[in-house]
């Protein structure tokens, strides 16, 4: 049953590897100067688009489409490359922040996947990050983040696109619990799809750099 398991994730693996080189291809066919004009935050450096993405600055080549990571000297895994081409792609022209902070399950299309989305990201953040919850503030710094209230911590998912993670550690009577707000404007940067890999990330960059072991059923991570 292991083998199988391992098998079926190397195969989900492989489809999205495709599906990363598909948007790679995409990306050649876009305006770069109207990408760097549409989102605050991407900047033309020579051959290159430089942003930053939770904490870590990549280079998305202007001549191939190749995103490697300059802040760091780690690979680059396809989550993180999906969510930087299609905020590329779908991102609206002049899209400002409301301020108005809405759960996933409000944005525009989410409802579908409302549940999933408390399954396999909000429950797994609050069990790995459950009575631990000074290592999640040093996790959010790490990542370029800031605590903004007594529960609550801003990420910045991209220079435009801010996320804003509440939590609430366990106590005698209740576990813990997460949750993730974003800027009620977020699905004009993003597809409704894309929110959930972008919230996926932040999961796993903030258990990674904890050092906190993942726990609960999290999305598969490509």
């Amino acid at each position: 049953m292991k083998t199988k398991g391992r098998m079926e994730k190397l195969e989900q693996k492989s489809n999205y590897e495709k599906q990363c080189e598909d948007w790679r291809q995409k990306f050649l066919t876009m305006d770069q100067e109207d990408i760097c004009g549409r989102l605050p935050g991407v900047r033309m450096d020579e051959g290159q688009l430089l942003l930053w993405h939770y904490g870590r600055r990549f280079a998305v080549s202007r001549l191939d489409g190749t995103i490697r990571a300059v802040s760091d000297d780690r690979p680059v895994d396809i989550m993180p490359r999906l969510n930087i081409y299609t905020l590329f792609w779908y991102a609206k022209k002049d899209v400002s922040l409301t301020g108005s902070w809405v759960p996933f399950r409000e944005l525009k299309g989410a409802s579908p996947f409302a549940r999933a989305f408390q399954q396999g990201i909000l429950e797994p953040l609050a069990e790995t990050f459950s009575g631990h919850e000074g290592l999640l503030e040093k996790a959010v710094e790490s990542l370029r983040g800031v605590r903004v209230s007594s529960t609550g911590f801003r990420l910045p998912a991209f220079s435009c696109m801010p996320v804003r993670l509440n939590f609430w550690d366990a106590d005698d009577e209740f576990p813990a619990q997460a949750n993730l707000l974003f800027d009620s404007s977020a699905t004009d940067l993003a597809h409704v799809e894309s929110i959930v890999t972008i919230a996926t990330e932040a999961l796993y960059q903030l258990a990674d750099v904890s050092g906190a072991p993942m726990k609960g059923s999290p999305f598969f991570r490509f």
